[in-house]
């Protein structure tokens, strides 16, 4: 064991915690479901044994009624038998409507009598002792005549078992013997719906699934414990073997790492909760402010007051937009804004969120309209991607003139679909498209009211996190040209 020791990888298995704990949390899962599938194997047996001895059961309960049947039909054919001519015109069917002829033979063979005369006789059946059974009938000797009674047989309930002549049971399906009769009831053993009550599954699944994940919780927990134990002592020996200056230096930096990791938390912090508490007043606000432009509870006296209102609710909704772009900005920075990519219609998308525009374009007489529109699919999420259009959009409406047309058109490349935006504006400059996409920069242009400045910055987020790309081109008064690039599928 010490030889064993010695070597590095066993020694590395035996003292380090990171590989001991999950082998131990293996080995212990591993007894689990050991035992389970044992326990599994057991009840599956007994199931399937407990079916095989009800079955053996209920194959008996038939043979007896089988054999009690048969007696019945041959008491009525001994009746017949004996007094042929007294039963020929007599009514046997109401006393058993199964039996649907007798037959009676004498020593020599020749049919001596046949209750039901119109039917087509049957050849005399040679059999080995005084009863014999076959398919709709059963025949036995009666002194040295030989009597047949044929009958329906699926009179006989026999409940999906077999009724056959002795031999070996196939399958080893339980047998019955019929009493009194050469003949045997074999049963059916269904596995399937011997099984189909053994609902246990679920329990042994528990048993195997719940100490793997306690025991893959607690393996993730130790690990986590022994790699931040390892990294500390780790750094204290790095710590230790710099120099001085160097050690001061690396202080120096853990502490403004950690420094701006804390500022940029508690700036998404300030952001998210500032804000929620500026939206909250802000609704109430424009509520009332529309109460009292609609006059709701009476006449405000002067029209200045609606006129004031009014200008206090669009004051209040614009201020909720720029809070909720905020808030949104800051969500998406610090990865908040969750994104499930999949197929996305890019021409479809583009063609809603126009139409989504139209009014807003109607009210300034601006053409709005996507101009050409490739059908294709591309990988990205459908809320960013309206997003991103609605923002692009709105940003083209907002630095065209009355009376200006904006375009947008969708093609695909290879890889990529890109959709193209132009609008008939000013454009921007060439200092102004470098400065485009960050937050809160805004251009201001004369006659336009701009927003916070995060409609781009937010636009070109989304499509850096879904594996695209954004430029922007255009300017000197030829307009702007927004190009968006997003995976092809």
């Amino acid at each position: 064991m010490a030889v064993l020791l010695e070597r590095p990888l066993i020694r590395r298995l035996v003292r380090d915690g990171r590989y001991t704990v999950p082998i131990c949390i293996i080995l212990i899962c591993g007894c689990f479901a050991a035992a389970a599938l044992l326990q599994m194997r057991l009840a599956r047996s007994h199931a399937l044994a407990q079916a095989a001895t009800f079955e053996r059961e209920r194959t008996g309960i038939i043979a007896r009624a089988t054999g009690q049947s048969l007696d019945r039909y041959a008491r009525l054919g001994a009746v017949f038998a004996a007094s042929p001519q007294q039963y020929r015109s007599a009514d046997l069917g109401q006393a058993e409507p199964a039996i649907r002829d007798i037959l009676v033979w004498d020593a020599a063979g020749f049919l001596r009598a046949q209750w039901r005369a119109a039917n087509d006789a049957i050849a005399r059946p040679i059999f080995v002792g005084p009863r014999a059974g076959f398919a709709g009938g059963l025949a036995f000797r009666k002194g040295a005549d030989t009597v047949a009674v044929l009958f329906d047989p699926e009179t006989l309930d026999l409940g999906g078992a077999r009724l056959a002549s002795p031999m070996p049971s196939h399958e080893g399906a339980p047998v019955a013997a019929v009493p009194g009769w050469p003949l045997q009831v074999e049963g059916r053993l269904d596995e399937k719906t011997a099984l189909a009550d053994w609902q246990t599954l679920p329990l042994y699944l528990f048993v195997i699934l719940g100490p793997a994940l306690v025991g893959a919780w607690l393996a993730a927990l130790f690990v986590g414990a022994f790699e931040r134990h390892a990294k500390a002592a780790r750094a204290v020996r790095a710590l230790k073997s710099t120099r001085p200056v160097e050690a001061k230096l690396m202080v120096r930096l853990a502490n403004a790492e950690r420094g701006a990791m804390e500022a940029l938390r508690s700036k998404s912090e300030f952001m998210a909760h500032m804000s929620h508490e500026l939206r909250t007043p802000l609704n109430a606000v424009i509520g009332f402010s529309d109460i009292v432009a609609g006059e709701m509870f009476g006449p405000c006296g002067h029209p200045k007051y609606r006129e004031y209102a009014r200008d206090i609710g669009e004051a209040g909704r614009n201020l909720h937009a720029k809070i909720g772009d905020i808030l949104e900005f800051a969500n998406i920075e610090a990865g908040r804004f969750p994104l499930s990519e999949e197929a996305v219609d890019l021409a479809g998308q583009a063609a809603a969120c126009v139409e989504e525009q139209q009014g807003r374009a109607f009210s300034r007489r601006i053409s709005l309209s996507l101009a050409f529109g490739e059908p294709g699919l591309v990988r990205a999420d459908t809320k960013a991607v309206r997003r991103i259009l609605t923002n692009l959009l709105a940003n083209a409406l907002t630095y065209t003139a009355e009376g200006g047309i904006v375009r947008a058109d969708v093609r695909f490349e290879e890889g990529a679909g890109v959709l193209t935006l132009s609008d008939s504006g000013a454009g921007f400059t060439a200092g102004e498209a470098a400065l485009a996409g960050r937050p809160f920069q805004r251009f201001d242009r004369a006659g336009t009211v701009t927003g916070a400045g995060l409609g781009l910055a937010i636009a070109m987020e989304l499509v850096r996190r879904m594996g695209g790309a954004m430029r922007l081109a255009g300017g000197g008064g030829n307009g702007a040209v927004m190009e968006v690039r997003l995976p092809r599928l």
